[in-house]
């Protein structure tokens, strides 16, 4: 079982998009402020209970006893959980995943914000026991280990990549790892959604009220009572999420994937960045220059 001396819990003051690196702790579950991402692979693995995200745009349930992945460049953020016991969470670095080569329908659809999960428990105790294993050694830290940690990773997601089919899947499978339907979100989950679904169009807080029937200054201050952060700074998280992996994935210049993300203007755009990045969108480019060339590599 988790170890609770060793959990760790989201920090709301985290820098947005600093790396966790090749790591495997106890997590406790908290209902999250604000949207995580950062560029890495994260697993999680739940003992007991479930978690809700919204992830991508959708209400996403993790449930216990199977593995679930997913790009976490992609905004995910708690905002419900039954279970107060820890569970595990590990995380990839980008780089290190692609290097492994694993087949590219399934590296390609958890690079378009898919989750990709075991479609039953059969493998429960075997993986609790490989958390469990991977917490310990990261924490110890002993000569050697972290490379034997990624080989076993390594090893256990081949192992689900290689049952991955979509067309083996069954449609409630299907439909369960996709998300929640739509009936089931809150008025603020509802704003949420629709902002990650179209944070690329122009939106107004307005509209934003009127897409759940609330008045524009009722919807802000729900919103932010909610979420602890205003409906605007949410919107351009996830803008400025989108300018991160388009400029760690793809050759697009920086002028069209500002457009591309839905600033209306490259000042807009670099204000933002720096303010929320701490550099410009060029900088940052160049930082992460290894993970771009990386995975074009593999698209060629």
């Amino acid at each position: 079982m988790p170890n609770k001396a060793l959990t760790q819990s989201f920090d709301p003051d985290r820098r947005d998009f600093s790396p966790y690196g090749l790591s495997c702790v106890s997590w406790q579950a908290s209902v999250m402020p604000r949207p995580d991402h950062h560029n890495e692979i994260e697993i999680n693995f739940l003992p007991h209970g479930s978690l809700t995200y919204l992830l991508g745009g959708k209400k996403v349930e993790i449930q216990e006893g199977a593995i679930s992945l997913f790009w976490a460049a992609v905004p995910h953020q708690i905002i419900h959980f039954t279970d107060e016991q820890p569970y595990f969470v590990a995380t990839i670095p980008l780089q290190n995943f692609l290097q492994w080569r694993l087949p590219e329908h399934f590296v390609q659809a958890l690079l378009q914000g898919n989750v990709i999960g075991e479609p039953d428990h059969a493998r429960r105790e075997p993986d609790l026991f490989l958390f469990e294993q991977w917490t310990n050694d990261l924490y110890v830290q002993k000569p050697g280990i972290a490379r034997a940690v990624t080989l076993e990773m390594q090893a256990r997601i081949t192992r689900l990549a290689a049952d991955y089919h979509r067309e083996t899947y069954s449609a409630d499978t299907r439909d369960h790892l996709a998300g929640i339907a739509e009936a089931g979100l809150s008025k603020v989950e509802q704003m949420a959604c629709f902002i990650a679904q179209n944070y690329t169009q122009k939106l107004t807080v307005q509209q934003i009220g009127e897409q759940v029937n609330l008045h524009p200054s009722y919807a802000m201050n729900l919103f932010q009572k909610t979420f602890g952060t205003t409906l605007i700074n949410f919107l351009t998280q996830h803008r400025i999420a989108h300018a991160q992996r388009m400029l760690t994935t793809s050759d697009t210049s920086i002028t069209e994937i500002g457009l591309q993300a839905g600033f209306s203007s490259m000042s807009r755009f670099n204000d933002a960045f720096q303010r929320i990045c701490g550099c410009s969108p060029r900088d940052y480019r160049k930082t992460h220059d290894h993970i771009n060339s990386a995975i074009l590599s593999t698209q060629s």
